[in-house]
């Protein structure tokens, strides 16, 4: 029962499940789908660091520099709104590029749960969805991704600007107590945009063709909003 008397499913912990997949499949089993997720981390931060200074650069002679249109509020003129801007369209452009890793990385963990070798290397991995899916396969589950990304960005951001601004008083700590500034807003953005984490997760494994993707350990869902709605419901 949890704390208001409610009797809930519970699921093991991080350490129970740990335990459980080495005395199934040996340490190596922790690492399930490690190779595509590095592809994924070196191509992401390449892809942001080049779009971002793409960017910025363009920013200097147009209206990234801040020469808006006067009708538009001065929040939109603001450093605060140009950076966030800047920062969201190099953070999309690295997610769109490296999607298709990320849902091979999910592919190779769910695997564990029907004993399957669908996927046994990134290369095939590759090959197998594209036999199978389509282009459309790679970027399952990629709206509410995308989606979740920009919210938390944006509220991250959103954030630590009001209160490095208006809770912070300048100090000899000043620079210091915004990195935790920070730090504690990408935690409440993360932790509020989760369901977005979770529902692309999902997307990126239904009905395709692993038995974690298919009843009865998962529901099929027709769309990102379906998956959505029914977890709201349950």
């Amino acid at each position: 029962r949890n704390i208001f008397g409610r009797q809930v499913y519970q699921l093991p912990g991080l350490f129970a499940y740990a335990k459980h997949i080495v005395k199934v499949d040996g340490r190596a089993g922790l690492f399930k789908g490690l190779t595509p997720r590095l592809c994924s981390s070196a191509i992401g931060t390449v892809v942001h660091s080049k779009v971002l200074q793409e960017v910025r650069s363009a920013g200097r002679g147009g209206c990234w520099a801040g020469q808006l249109s006067p009708a538009l509020p001065p929040l939109a003129d603001s450093p605060f709104f140009l950076q966030t801007s800047r920062e969201m369209v190099a953070r999309s452009a690295a997610t769109l590029i490296t999607h298709p890793f990320h849902v091979i990385t999910l592919r190779c963990m769910v695997q564990f749960i029907g004993r399957e070798t669908k996927y046994s290397g990134t290369l095939s991995a590759f090959a197998t969805i594209y036999r199978e899916e389509g282009i459309l396969g790679f970027f399952a589950g990629l709206i509410p991704r995308l989606l979740g990304d920009i919210l938390s960005l944006w509220l991250c951001n959103m954030l630590a600007y009001l209160i490095n601004t208006y809770a912070l008083e300048n100090g000899v700590s000043m620079a210091e107590m915004k990195s935790y500034s920070q730090a504690v807003t990408g935690f409440f953005a993360s932790m509020l945009t989760y369901p977005f984490v979770l529902v692309s997760n999902l997307m990126a494994v239904n009905n395709c063709g692993l038995a974690g993707g298919l009843l009865p350990y998962a529901p099929s869902y027709s769309s990102w909003l379906d998956c959505w709605s029914q977890l709201h419901k349950e």
